[in-house]
């Protein structure tokens, strides 16, 4: 291969259930063609169901609770290196184009180009503002007064531009290309071409529509109630009219991304994902947190490109956490060894093949500025092709058969029957939580009402667990000695 060249392509919001080729009535035919040239993973999780987390694990390799950046307009700690950084460094040419959410700030950003990524082409939404008068400024957050704006006007539309023009401009080097929508979050602007689309709500899953949340955490409850949504008989569950239109339109500017990237960038590997899903009012919840429903956490993750079976399907719960690594792995780099995620690799040359890892989904806050959606939940959660499992550190655990529940209606996790399954699970997510050096862990995880063979401990599992350093880092310090350390994970001496 005389190039190497990847575009990644991401929407904000998109549930898998609102992309086409996953059985949608949205219509999204050019995500359809790209599964139909390449390999559409059916069971793909988010690292956590929100924008900036979700963003910081995508473009890290490391969980939200690894990174920093576990709630929105919370900023990544000063020593995590994005994908831009490591690619950069060698020798590849880094291009970010699109909403960020990483820096810190609100939800439109600071405008500034983070180390790693070409400043000629940032253009995060603070960037989009900037070109705007104030009236227009306004105008673009008001759906009902910008119903008969042009595609100039809208943001998706000038991302596509820049992205299209770096392609254009950089077709005959090594390049990693971002091209990160907005839409269809919220305002959901459409030209209005597109406003009248839908005349309709459109519910992708009455079974999950009526659920009563009987047996839920506490939680869920008053989140439904929050939407008004707590009586099954009086929601309006399913993708509003203008927030399906906007997912049509920008599958649309994705359809030109992909012309272009087929016409002058054959030889590059192309991806379409999205950052976390939306729950319609579906289990009587709207937007997204801390729940593992496939309408919240579950996305479209799509490849095409040199080596991707064309047509295919991959059957197997798959995280985000992995695509980080596989990134680095299309590149011909080798993954840093504080990544968290594996390469895909393999997978996407043979989709049999199961990663034979869970899907790990976790929450702590929808935002530091908002006291709303909840406040602190924090949640962990553990997805297998059987089985869902996540904890509500102060409410009531979740359980879900999804072969025989395949919209989580039945929360099993009180059932003997499932016990084994359960415990096992519950193991590895705690295995996990400890592999990660997850800030939050301690024996309140392990100690739930149902796990009656754990007992708590002050010493909760009695390791000191440091990082482990790349080379070329310093390596860390024993406390006990001044030392280097010789085993990250040892007994901690009392």
């Amino acid at each position: 291969m005389s190039k190497r060249q990847m575009v990644w392509i991401m929407t904000d919001s998109t549930a898998y259930s609102m992309v086409g080729c996953y059985g949608s009535p949205v219509r999204t035919p050019c995500a359809d063609e790209m599964a139909e040239k390449g390999l559409r993973f059916d069971r793909a999780y988010t690292c956590q169901p929100v924008c900036g987390p979700a963003r910081s694990a995508l473009f890290t390799g490391l969980y939200p609770h690894s990174n920093g950046s576990w709630g929105n307009c919370m900023p990544l700690y000063a020593d995590v290196k994005t994908l831009g950084q490591r690619l950069t460094a060698s020798g590849f040419h880094c291009a970010y184009i699109g909403k960020w959410h990483l820096d810190g700030g609100d939800y439109f950003g600071y405008g500034v180009c983070p180390e790693g990524w070409d400043p000629e082409y940032w253009y995060d939404m603070k960037c989009y503002l900037d070109e705007l008068t104030p009236e227009e400024r306004v105008l673009s957050r008001d759906p009902q007064k910008a119903k008969d704006i042009g595609p100039d006007f809208i943001y998706g539309h000038r991302v596509t531009e820049k992205a299209l023009a770096f392609m254009r401009d950089h077709r005959d080097e090594d390049y990693f290309l971002v091209v990160s929508y907005d839409e269809p979050h919220g305002p959901s602007l459409v030209p209005k071409e597109f406003g009248d689309m839908y005349s309709r709500t459109l519910c992708m899953n009455p079974a999950a529509a009526a659920d009563d949340l009987n047996g839920k955490p506490a939680l869920q409850r008053l989140w439904a109630a929050e939407a008004g949504g707590l009586d099954p008989q009086k929601r309006t569950p399913g993708a509003w009219p203008r927030f399906a239109a906007c997912q049509t339109y920008i599958d649309s500017e994705i359809g030109r991304i992909l012309r272009l990237a087929r016409e002058i960038a054959p030889e590059a590997l192309r991806l379409y994902t999205s950052d976390h899903g939306d729950a319609g009012h579906l289990h009587g919840l709207y937007a997204k947190g801390p729940a593992v429903y496939d309408e919240i956490a579950r996305v479209p993750l799509i490849f095409e490109g040199p080596g991707v079976p064309a047509g295919g399907c991959y059957k197997h719960a798959v995280s985000q956490i992995d695509l980080p690594a596989t990134v680095l792995d299309w590149f011909g780099l080798a993954r840093p060894v504080m990544l968290e995620g594996l390469s895909l690799m393999d997978q996407l040359k043979d989709p049999s093949l199961p990663t034979h890892r869970p899907a790990f989904v976790e929450f702590g806050r929808y935002e530091q500025d908002h006291d709303g959606f909840g406040g602190f939940q924090p949640m962990r959660a553990a997805i297998t092709d059987e089985y869902k499992l996540a904890l509500h550190l102060t409410d009531t655990d979740e359980m879900y058969d999804t072969r025989r529940d395949p919209n989580d209606m039945v929360n099993v996790i009180n059932d003997p029957a499932y016990a084994e399954a359960r415990d096992r699970l519950h193991d590895e997510l705690l295995d996990w939580m400890n592999r990660t050096r997850d800030p939050f862990r301690g024996y309140q995880w392990s100690c739930r009402p149902w796990r009656k063979d754990k007992t708590p401990s002050w010493a909760v599992d009695g390791y000191t667990r440091q990082r482990e350093n790349d080379p070329g880092e310093p390596r860390q310090l024993d406390y006990a000695t001044g030392l280097p350390m010789e085993e990250a994970v040892r007994k901690k001496p009392t």
